[in-house]
């Protein structure tokens, strides 16, 4: 698995880039085959605390994860879990899905104890729908009506693309715009 590491606002000591390393690598007994994408890991500090942000492309998905947390080890040791979760989520929906449409082998491992893997994400559970006209305009007055509102994205229809975004406001301060791909 090669591994790509990068600091922001944060020095990846050679110590850092060990425990990455090890911790990562142990993800690939999840594998068949080795991982020959590389692996994105970005290591920074947001807000005073240690933050990491893992991005791992398989075929057809992108695993990513990211913690904070007050120390940088911790948060390597909670993303890893988190993208272990991850790995197994999908693996189950990925060998499953083979399995009814009557594919040759597993993509994964299959693990031969009879470990049983309960993740409370895996309930999916829809507690509120919501219904609006989108009113027509740009992304500067769709910026001000989230404001408005308090909340921390907004959906409009863009006035100079006839097309539906979203606006919503980044951990660091500032705003983001999220266009459907043409």
């Amino acid at each position: 698995m090669e591994i790509s590491i990068r600091g922001e606002h944060l020095e990846v000591t050679e110590a850092l880039r060990d425990y990455v390393d090890k911790k990562l690598n142990r993800l690939e007994r999840y594998f068949e085959a080795p991982l020959t994408s590389d692996v994105q890991v970005k290591l920074s500090v947001v807000k005073g605390l240690q933050a990491i942000e893992v991005g791992i492309p398989l075929t057809g998905v992108l695993l990513r994860a990211e913690e904070r947390n007050n120390d940088m080890y911790a948060s390597i040791d909670l993303v890893v879990d988190k993208l272990e979760r991850q790995i197994r989520k999908h693996k189950t929906r990925t060998n499953r899905k083979i399995r009814q449409e009557g594919g040759k082998r597993d993509l994964f491992k299959v693990e031969t104890s009879p470990v049983t893997y309960l993740d409370e994400e895996d309930d999916f559970e829809l507690v509120r729908n919501k219904r609006f006209d989108l009113k027509p305009m740009d992304v500067e007055e769709a910026i001000l009506q989230m404001n408005m509102v308090g909340h921390n994205f907004f959906v409009f229809s863009n006035m100079d693309t006839d097309q539906v975004n979203v606006v919503y406001k980044r951990d660091d301060g500032k705003y983001g715009l999220i266009e459907p791909a043409v």
